[in-house]
């Protein structure tokens, strides 16, 4: 059975520990996900789009995010904008959801990529509320219940909020 667990945390530190351990505990870098505001000011933003050379940009682009090298070594991370939201940084699986058929949908964004990851509506709701407060969500997909177990240990020990888990929809 496909699965994912998921939490909030208060700060990006609160985050980093997180994803630094799941990673300890054998989790790929593309099982684990990450959604948080992006806090850049236009300050922030200009100078990063100043850098001078191209190959430089990912990594620069990746310390400008303003997260550190456990969020900023996941799949595919990137900025985006989420219409009527804002500005979000996001990594891992929520990334390809929150870019694909997910935003724009009745739902829309945030909600639409969290119920297309499984997640009951009332829970996104409450999700996208926190990430909208500030908050960080992190996510983990596993097929295995161990691992899942193993996922919600590591929210625990690092105080992490709303820690639930979600089976994810499958073609019937």
């Amino acid at each position: 059975m496909n699965a994912s667990v998921f939490c909030t945390t208060k700060t990006v530190e609160q985050a980093e520990n997180i994803v630094s351990e799941l990673q300890q505990a054998g989790f790929f870098n593309d099982d684990i996900s990450a959604l948080l505001p992006d806090k850049r000011g236009t300050k922030d933003f200009a100078h990063e789009h100043n850098t001078k050379a191209p190959e430089g940009a990912t990594t620069g682009g990746i310390a400008g995010l303003g997260v550190g090298a456990a969020v900023g070594w996941l799949a595919g991370i990137g900025a985006l904008a989420i219409p009527g939201v804002g500005p979000f940084i996001a990594a891992g699986p929520i990334m390809a959801a929150l870019g694909g058929a997910a935003v724009g949908t009745a739902a829309g964004g945030v909600i639409g990529a969290l119920v297309g990851l499984g997640i009951p509506e009332f829970e996104a709701k409450r999700y996208d509320a926190k990430i909208r407060e500030g908050n960080i969500l992190i996510s983990v997909h596993t097929d295995d219940s161990k691992q899942r177990d193993v996922a919600k240990d590591v929210f625990k020990r690092n105080n992490a909020d709303d820690i639930s888990s979600a089976s994810e929809a499958s073609a019937k």
